[in-house]
């Protein structure tokens, strides 16, 4: 079941900002676009790096600490990391590409609400 939570007031959110948040004990990662607030886990699931850290371009989210690329959309890998070659294919190999978790996010007047699923 996944329950709503009002997590800041649109307003406060700046367009292009990256924002961390505690919602029911877990940290989560906000980032405006236009209109739009997406969510998503604040940890780089390459090697667990603080997103909230990073930049956003568009809707692409680039880790700080090995610039794995994420959309922060639907969380699909753009580029799981920086490396190249045959470092990325050990590195690929070693810790497989996943995707970055999305939750959902609605817009009530000017309250951003998150909705994380009960663990």
């Amino acid at each position: 079941m996944t329950e709503y939570t009002e997590v800041c007031r649109l307003p406060d959110i700046r367009e292009g900002e990256l924002r961390k948040v505690a919602v029911r004990g877990r940290d989560i990662l906000l980032a405006r676009r236009g209109d739009r607030v997406y969510a998503t886990g604040v940890l780089c699931p390459h090697l667990r790096a603080d997103l909230s850290e990073g930049t956003l371009q568009g809707y692409i989210l680039t880790c700080p600490l090995h610039g794995s690329r994420f959309d922060i959309r639907d969380g699909h890998v753009v580029r799981w990391t920086n490396l190249s070659g045959t470092i990325l294919e050990y590195a690929s190999r070693a810790i497989p590409p996943r995707p970055l978790p999305c939750f959902p996010v609605r817009i009530d007047g000017d309250r951003v609400l998150v909705g994380v699923p009960w663990s």
